[in-house]
C-alpha cells in the first residue's frame, strides 16, 4: 500500500466527467509521484471537495452523519483504501476500530470513502497494483527521460569533436 493524498478534484458537469486524482505522498529516491485517476459522479466529487475545504451547514451532510454515527458507537475511522480496480471500477475499504479496540473493514465505494477520510483527517491508501494498472502516465518524467537522453546524445557527440573540426576551411 502507497499513502496517497487528494491533488484535485473535478466536479464535471454535462459531458465533463467528475473525478479524483490522488497522489503518491512521499515517492522513493528517484521516483516521480504517481497519480491515480478515479471516476466519480459529480454529487460525489462535491462531497469530497466540501470535505476537502471544511465546508460547514446547517444540517449535517451524509458523509458528516456517517463519520458521528461510527463516534457515536465508540467507534474510529483509521485510514481508508483503494484495494482493486476491474474495469473502471474501483473498490475501497473503511479500515475502523471498534468500541472493543477490534479493527474492522467495511466494504465502500472509494467516493465515499474519500469524502469520510477528508472529514476524518486520517490517510488514504491505494494497493500498489491498482496504482499500477491504472495511473496516470507521469509526463513530467516522460519530459526528463527524454531530455536525458538528448543530454545524453550531446555528450556523446562532444566525445567525436576536435578543435579542428571548429577551423575554417580555406579555399585554394
Amino acid at each position: 500500500m502507497k499513502r496517497m493524498d487528494i491533488e484535485t478534484v473535478v466536479v464535471g458537469g454535462g459531458p465533463v466527467t467528475s473525478l479524483v486524482v490522488l497522489k503518491t505522498r512521499h515517492p522513493r529516491d528517484g521516483e516521480a509521484s504517481e497519480q491515480l485517476p478515479i471516476r466519480i459522479g459529480p454529487v460525489e466529487a462535491t462531497a469530497i471537495s466540501m470535505g476537502v475545504d471544511d465546508s460547514t451547514h446547517d444540517r449535517p451532510m451524509t458523509h458528516d452523519l456517517m463519520l458521528d454515527t461510527i463516534g457515536r458507537l465508540g467507534s474510529s475511522l483509521d485510514a481508508v483504501q483503494i484495494v482493486d480496480v476491474r474495469g473502471t471500477t474501483f473498490y475501497a475499504k473503511l479500515l475502523l476500530t471498534n468500541a472493543n479496540g477490534a479493527r474492522v473493514e467495511v466494504d465502500a465505494r472509494p467516493s465515499d470513502a474519500l469524502a469520510l477520510a477528508v472529514r476524518a483527517h486520517v490517510p488514504i491508501f491505494a494497493d500498489e497494483g491498482v496504482i499500477e494498472a491504472a495511473s496516470m502516465p507521469n509526463f513530467d518524467a516522460v519530459k526528463r527521460d527524454e531530455e536525458n537522453r538528448e543530454l545524453e546524445r550531446f555528450r556523446d557527440f562532444l566525445k567525436d569533436v576536435s578543435p579542428d573540426d571548429f577551423k575554417e576551411q580555406q579555399h585554394k
